[in-house]
Parts: structure tokens; C-alpha cells; sequence
């Protein structure tokens, strides 16, 4: 049975395309002057949109309960993989791509990602294929910019293991302002740039799970 804050926005959706957010006033971005819908979804109805959405290195992703929950893949595939010349992309941790992302975007979303511990790797978002990544530790913050062209450590925001986050990201060429739970930090840097990128990659820890509750993606004008 769906929350009231849920059902809510289940009906405040139903009267508009599945694929636009219910009111660009639901929130106010410090690096654009407006915002235009892509998409927003809280999986509440329906099988995953592929339109959106692109599963990556056959990793078992499903929408159940009102959340898009990914796990790593098959041990065969893995097995297969592990014994090939692309060891790397066996799907030991969950991978999805969220595609049509805008050159600036606001993206807001509820997050989490599920492991043991940090010390198999870290969970990330790549913006951009590879491009400029955000990852995430227990004492660190990181943007990786332009995959080794400069790399931004900071003490806050952090995001932790097994536990839900409110995740905002507004990029736009220059900055890059990344807020966890409220707490807020801004990138800066020329290097940041989407051009030619039109995708968030997400990467949970190796044999971990990544959930998704909800999602919205704006175009910032």
C-alpha cells in the first residue's frame, strides 16, 4: 500500500506523461534560472523504462515494491566473462545507465547502495560515460574530472553504505554542485563539461545492491 506522500505523487503523475515530473516548483535549483522536465519516475506502475534506462553487463535489475533494485549477474555470466579478454565487465557489481541526460542537468534522486564494506571498491555515479566521476567513501567525497585530469577529494557530503540518501546533482560547464541529504558542496572547475555525454552511469560495490526509489531529471535553462 503506497505512503500518503507516495500515493500523492502517484496521483499528481496520473494526469500527466509518465515521463515529466509532476511540477517543476517541487524544486529549486542554485545553478540554472528554470528547468525543463525529461523524466521522473518512482516505479510504482510498470516494467522498467528502457527508453531511460540501459541495463549494462547482464546485471539482474528489477522493479519490485515501488523501487528499481539492482544485483550483480549470473555466476555463469560472471565465470564466462572472468575467463574471456574482458574480465573487468562481468558484472561482479551492479551497472545501469540512465541515458538521455541533458549537456546541463539537475538530476534529484533516492538512493542507495548496499554492501558489506568499502575495502571491495566504492559505489559511484559516472556523469558521462566515464567522464567525471563522483565516488563515494567513508571518509571522502571524490570527483575524478575527465577520468584523470583532475581529481577533487572533500571531507562533506558524505554518502554511506546501506542507507537511504537524497541525492541531487547540477551540472553545468564549469560547476558542478552536488548535494547528499541536504548537506552541499560546489565543484568548480573548467574542466567540468558534458558535451558529447548524455548519460549517468550507476555502479554499486563489487557483490553489492544499488536501489533507486525515485527519480527526476530536469534540463537546466
Amino acid at each position: 500500500m503506497p505512503t500518503p506522500l507516495r500515493l500523492a505523487a502517484l496521483l499528481a503523475l496520473s494526469f500527466i506523461p509518465h515521463s515529466v515530473p509532476a511540477a517543476e516548483a517541487e524544486y529549486k535549483p542554485e545553478l540554472f534560472q528554470t528547468l525543463k522536465p525529461v523524466y521522473a519516475d518512482t516505479f510504482d506502475a510498470g516494467p522498467l523504462n528502457t527508453e531511460f534506462w540501459e541495463v549494462r553487463q547482464s546485471t539482474t535489475w528489477a522493479v519490485k515494491d515501488g523501487v528499481l533494485t539492482g544485483s550483480p549477474s549470473s555466476k555463469e555470466f560472471q565465470e564466462r566473462k572472468k575467463a574471456s579478454d574482458d574480465p573487468s565487465h562481468a558484472g561482479l557489481k551492479p551497472v545501469i545507465w540512465l541515458k538521455k541526460v541533458p549537456e546541463n542537468f539537475v538530476c534529484a534522486m533516492r538512493v542507495r547502495y548496499d554492501a558489506t564494506a568499502y575495502q571491495k571498491g566504492f559505489p559511484l555515479f559516472d556523469l558521462g560515460h566515464h567522464t567525471h566521476t563522483l565516488s563515494f567513501g567513508e571518509k571522502a567525497t571524490t570527483l575524478t574530472i575527465k577520468k584523470n585530469v583532475q581529481s577533487a577529494p572533500v571531507e562533506q557530503p558524505l554518502f554511506a553504505l546501506n542507507q537511504w540518501h537524497e541525492v541531487v546533482i547540477e551540472l553545468k560547464k564549469g560547476k558542478l554542485l552536488l548535494s547528499i541529504d541536504g548537506k552541499k558542496h560546489l565543484f568548480e572547475s573548467s574542466n567540468i563539461d558534458m558535451t558529447g555525454q548524455a548519460q549517468i552511469d550507476f555502479k554499486a560495490v563489487d557483490f553489492g545492491t544499488c536501489q533507486i526509489d525515485s527519480i527526476r531529471l530536469w534540463e537546466g535553462l
